[in-house]
């Protein structure tokens, strides 16, 4: 007898963690988790999206606002001050652990931000099934895990059918924020990127590195890339307005 066929996952950009939470994270769910965290409807695993109608931006926020997508927001350490920081627009979280969300959940009920909705789910689904095309006025990817060994370089969150899908969900005038403190990581971004259909460097004429953002606080997993003598590297790119990656 043939055993049940299992479902083919998908490769993805991060490894399933423990999901157990502490007292705090435990209470900042129950008490905020109704209210911020999106439920949507699940593909084959529990990060998975399935395919179905767009989110309601405007029933989801309450209002109708720019919008700025954060993916893999961990614990919330910039993602909330960065929110506060912009009370007139629309902050979608994608974060796939729970005790971060938890984190982050706490963080915003005790700053008072009310802004930022998140979602427990694979960005890549998201973006794909959950936002329309030129919804999407600012990306931040901050930090992405590096994959460090060659042969997991395809668990890579930035690559050529990413940057085509995020480019796809910017505006016009839309743009995308980068960060990593891996100096071939940074590299593999410049050379994804810049050839990029639909994205150009905004800094390609300075040498292509953007300026440290300056809306981004310094948490405590950079200072610790700093302290490892590890370079931060930026990088902003914007929709190109031909569709194409020449300015």
């Amino acid at each position: 007898m043939h055993s049940p066929t299992r479902p083919r996952r998908q490769v993805v950009s991060f490894v399933r963690r423990s999901a157990r939470m502490n007292e705090s994270q435990q209470r900042a769910w129950q008490r905020h988790a109704a209210e911020w965290v999106v439920e949507v409807e699940q593909h084959e695993t529990s990060t998975s999206v399935a395919e179905q109608p767009p989110l309601d931006l405007g029933t989801l926020f309450g209002r109708t606002a720019p919008l700025l997508v954060e993916i893999g927001s961990g614990t919330g350490d910039s993602l909330v001050p960065m929110a506060a920081a912009r009370p007139d627009w629309n902050v979608l979280a994608f974060e796939v652990f729970q005790p971060a969300v938890a984190s982050t959940l706490g963080k915003l009920a005790a700053a008072g931000v009310g802004n930022v909705r998140l979602l427990m789910h694979d960005a890549v689904g998201g973006l794909t099934h959950l936002l329309t095309p030129a919804s999407v006025d600012e990306v931040w990817t901050f930090f992405p895990d590096p994959w460090h060994k060659t042969r997991h370089h395809k668990r890579r969150l930035v690559s050529p059918e990413f940057a085509g899908l995020v480019a796809s969900r910017l505006t016009d005038t839309g743009t995308w924020r980068l960060a990593t403190d891996w100096d071939d990581y940074a590299e593999w971004m410049r050379e994804v990127l810049d050839v990029a259909p639909g994205l150009v460097n905004v800094h390609a004429g300075d040498g292509g590195w953007a300026p440290r953002f300056a809306d981004r606080p310094v948490t405590r997993f950079e200072s610790r890339g700093l302290a490892a003598g590890r370079t931060i590297r930026d990088l902003t790119y914007r929709r190109a307005e031909s569709g194409t990656a020449t300015p």
